[in-house]
């Protein structure tokens, strides 16, 4: 693959993904329209056939690496990619419709922009609502079926879909970030190991005076858990948010979003989600908490 500087350098992040991440690749050079671009996959120690079909082409260049995490796999993509005016992440069960990116990389070229979001479909071509407000204590619950902004930090409404505009941050299986602006912050946190970390970049750019927009003129498919969630993941997406609110916002006021998003989970495991109950134990006990986090040993996470 050519080290030539491009306009976009896609880069992907593996683990155990054979069964997706051919038709993302596949994909990608008809979503690219006239832009030059570069495409690379940092594997994170898959265990399946993903190195094996990786292996097999000569559209992407694959880097084997050990799991330390999704952010740090995506850095590490973003390093050996070459020079690029945009950053392209991809999940690899995520799949660009036609002429995607250069609709995308229209929306990034605006002035004071850092993310390019686009509307989302299920794998049975529903909407995915993909749309986030910022973390506060009121949105700690989910408590989406109230349709309150103040509780609610999924974006639901199909009319928010429909037009281009900002938001605070988007889910992370497709986005296109500014080169220069992912730099400027450093790249992706890679301390959250793994979720979250899409959450903290976008939050930070705002800091930065930096929009997160989302456009409807590009669109993808996304089927979503193509690695798999277990109690172990859902745990380190909890215990994350958890560490971003601390970050955010300090010691005293994360002691009380703890304490919310105990009671949230303690609610889910009593209406039978059983991978809530490890989740209660970690909140409550560090040692129960997923090494991979070094989440402290104290019961407020940091």
């Amino acid at each position: 693959m050519t080290k030539v500087p491009v306009d976009i350098a896609a880069v992907i992040v593996t683990f155990n993904s054979e069964h997706h991440v051919a038709e993302l690749l596949d994909s990608i050079d008809a979503a690219m329209g006239e832009l030059s671009y570069s495409v690379v996959v940092v594997d994170n120690g898959s265990t399946d056939g993903t190195l094996d079909v990786l292996d097999a082409r000569t559209d992407c260049t694959v880097i084997r690496s050990s799991n330390d995490g999704y952010a740090a796999g995506m850095n590490r993509a973003v390093k050996n990619s070459p020079g690029a005016s945009a950053i392209l992440i991809l999940n690899p069960d995520a799949v660009l419709d036609p002429d995607s990116v250069p609709a995308m990389f229209d929306v990034l070229r605006k002035p004071e922009t850092a993310v390019v979001a686009p509307r989302v479909r299920e794998q049975d071509g529903t909407l995915s609502p993909t749309l986030r407000r910022g973390p506060t204590m009121g949105r700690v619950g989910g408590l989406s079926f109230t349709g309150w902004p103040m509780f609610t930090e999924r974006i639901e409404d199909p009319r928010q879909y429909e037009t281009e505009h900002e938001v605070e941050w988007a889910v992370g299986a497709i986005l296109l970030i500014d080169s220069r602006r992912y730099a400027a912050l450093g790249g992706m946190d890679e301390s959250y190991f793994l979720y979250s970390e899409e959450t903290d970049f976008s939050l930070r750019a705002k800091d930065a005076g930096w929009a997160t927009v989302f456009t409807p003129a590009a669109g993808a498919m996304h089927i979503g858990g193509g690695s798999g969630e277990s109690a172990t993941t859902h745990t380190m997406k909890i215990l994350n948010r958890v560490r971003l609110y601390r970050r955010r916002t300090g010691t005293f006021r994360a002691a009380v979003y703890l304490g919310l998003t105990v009671a949230t989970e303690l609610r889910r495991a009593l209406l039978g989600h059983d991978k809530s109950w490890p989740t209660v134990r970690a909140l409550l006990r560090p040692r129960e908490r997923p090494p991979l986090l070094r989440a402290s040993d104290a019961i407020l996470p940091k």
